[in-house]
């Protein structure tokens, strides 16, 4: 069983910063990718950030500079770094693991208001 434990979220200012870190814990046999969905409130699922195991990023168009993740294979974590926040960032954001089979955390709230 793979258990995924998501930590970071709250609430910040518009243009503040928050760090989110997921950590994947249990029997994983393969890790191709590890990164971070959103969905806000009526929206669609979105691609925040994903990161291969070799250190290649994708990130979604909205990202626009602002997001940057991260990843410790050794520890199979990933962060991700979050700046210039705007109150449409508002959402949760879940970490999902790529191996054998994809693996999702119960999310964190990012709640970007003043």
């Amino acid at each position: 069983q793979v258990q995924l434990v998501e930590s970071g979220g709250g609430l910040v200012q518009p243009g503040g910063s928050l760090r989110l870190s997921c950590t994947a814990s249990g029997i994983i046999l393969t890790i191709n990718s590890m990164g971070w969905y959103r969905q806000a409130p009526g929206k669609e699922h979105q691609l925040v950030a994903i990161i291969t195991r070799g250190g290649s990023t994708n990130y979604g168009d909205f990202v626009k500079g602002r997001f940057t993740i991260s990843r410790d294979n050794a520890k199979n974590t990933v962060h991700l770094q979050m700046d210039s926040l705007k109150p449409e960032d508002t959402a949760v954001y879940y970490c999902v693991l790529r191996g054998t089979l994809d693996y999702w955390g119960k999310g964190t709230l990012v709640t970007v208001s003043s």
